[in-house]
């Protein structure tokens, strides 16, 4: 036997009726010789983590923009811990953790520059359609042609509105959930914006009143409510709280003039470029030119701002609408 055929065997071993095995996968757009090493699951998450957006996540937004300190969480960081929690919760309830981990570290690849400010712009000036997750869809099917299985694109695509296909591809919902709303909360109380004693009792009483407890409370609460069961749920209670928690979050962090007093400004950056290359599309790099000519000038700048790291887009901003000063 193969490496990936014992890789296979022990699927079918091991897995839960409800997980998805490796072997049904409907395949890739394009077909490719099968490895002897890895599962076709595997592949997807190397293709994904030698691409050229996965590295472009480490210098995108989570929620403060562009921090300089060390600490705080950017959307590649939040990537690996989305994908950390999948994982764990996968490896509970028997399900596919190659699937889940492949899902998990190609889910906002097509996230903006900026966080949620880019992805308002470019709602704004492209078209109510845009959205980070169809963005990631374009990034792996057209922008980079990484040739992904079905059932990773699939887990892609729903990660944020809900609906995917397998189990695998609904966890990562949830994992996303459990994810940003407590690395928000940690990285607002490193910024000085919450105290961990701001967060109502009530909640901290249930769910845990460190990073680590509230994890382990949500996902133990997966893991119950979902265990022998073709979906997956999270006990009532928790949910209820988990849902009271994030609006928390949303008044006290994700509205705070302090942690979004810049978005205002980054926000006016991109329309300004935005605009410029639509008006100018013969700036744009020669990779978009083909989009320029099959769909649209709109379609092609969007598409590269959509890419834009945050300090790339600060840097051409710079370069394009501020003087240098004279060096004479």
């Amino acid at each position: 036997m193969t490496v990936t055929e014992m890789i296979y065997e022990k699927e079918r071993q091991t897995l839960s009726p409800f997980a998805f095995l490796t072997e049904h996968t409907k395949g890739r757009d394009e077909p490719i010789r099968s490895c002897c090493l890895r599962g076709e699951f595997q592949r997807d998450r190397d293709r994904i983590i030698h691409s050229k957006a996965f590295r472009r996540l480490m210098h995108k937004t989570q929620v403060f923009l562009s921090p300089e300190a060390d600490h705080y969480r950017t959307r590649l960081t939040h990537t690996l811990e989305v994908s950390q929690i999948a994982r764990s919760t996968a490896r509970a309830l028997a399900l596919n953790e190659d699937l889940c981990e492949a899902i998990a570290l190609g889910h906002d690849l097509g996230h903006t520059p900026f966080g949620h400010a880019g992805e308002r712009v470019l709602r704004k000036c492209y078209g109510p359609e845009f959205a980070h997750y169809k963005q990631s869809i374009r990034v792996v099917e057209k922008l980079e042609k990484l040739n992904l299985t079905w059932e990773v694109r699939d887990g892609i695509l729903h990660h944020t509105v809900g609906g995917a296909a397998t189990l695998e591809g609904q966890l990562i919902l949830e994992a996303d959930h459990i994810a940003y709303i407590n690395h928000d909360i940690d990285d607002a109380c490193r910024a000085g914006i919450l105290k961990p004693t701001d967060i109502p009792k009530e909640l901290s009483e249930r769910l845990g009143y460190t990073h680590g407890e509230r994890i382990n409370t949500m996902v133990t609460s997966i893991i119950r409510a979902s265990e022998g069961k073709a979906e997956i749920a999270m006990e009532p209670d928790i949910r209820a709280m988990t849902d009271t928690l994030h609006a928390f979050l949303f008044e006290n962090v994700y509205k705070n003039p302090i942690a979004k007093g810049e978005e205002g400004k980054a926000e006016a950056l991109l329309e300004r470029l935005f605009e410029y290359f639509v008006d100018h599309p013969e700036r744009l790099p020669v990779e978009y030119h083909q989009t320029v000519e099959e769909e649209s000038v709109g379609r092609a700048v969007c598409d590269y701002i959509s890419c834009m790291t945050d300090r790339y887009a600060l840097n051409l901003y710079k370069q394009l609408f501020l003087p240098d000063p004279w060096r004479g």
